[in-house]
């Protein structure tokens, strides 16, 4: 993988965190008081979904990656970055103790970001499918 190819990478992670972090300023702050926390929480699920796809969207084909396999594990890695950068936001900086974090990625206590997370490993390669058709 070319140097370019990877620090093309890292802006995508580094765009999709500062999304994502805005997404859930904006629920908390906008969506949270109208519906309550709890469909607030499912509803963000997707609406961050949608949002990775977009970003994935303008910026994954820039990268040049050529295989589908390539694709998947671009997915994995950003999910896999999306979930170390959601737990060291909760545990650094919302001081959060891992008894509240960990509930996060499990659907049966209502949360969905574990959802999410999995549809952001496919994402890269529907972009890519898309972007060929």
């Amino acid at each position: 993988m070319s140097p370019d190819a990877l620090v093309r990478i890292a802006a995508l992670c580094v765009v999709l965190a500062g999304a994502e972090t805005l997404h859930g300023i904006a629920r908390t702050t906008l969506v949270v008081p109208r519906i309550g926390k709890e469909r607030a929480v499912k509803l963000s699920a997707l609406t961050g979904t949608c949002l990775a796809f977009v970003i994935c969207w303008l910026l994954v084909p820039g990268i040049g990656l050529r295989t589908p396999g390539a694709h998947l594990i671009l997915g994995a890695a950003l999910a896999g970055f999306m979930a170390g950068f959601d737990i060291a936001v909760g545990r650094w900086l919302m001081r959060k103790a891992w008894a509240r974090i960990l509930p996060d990625f499990n659907p049966r206590t209502g949360n969905y970001l574990l959802y999410g997370l999995l549809g952001l490993c496919v994402i890269p390669l529907l972009v890519w499918h898309a972007h060929r058709a």
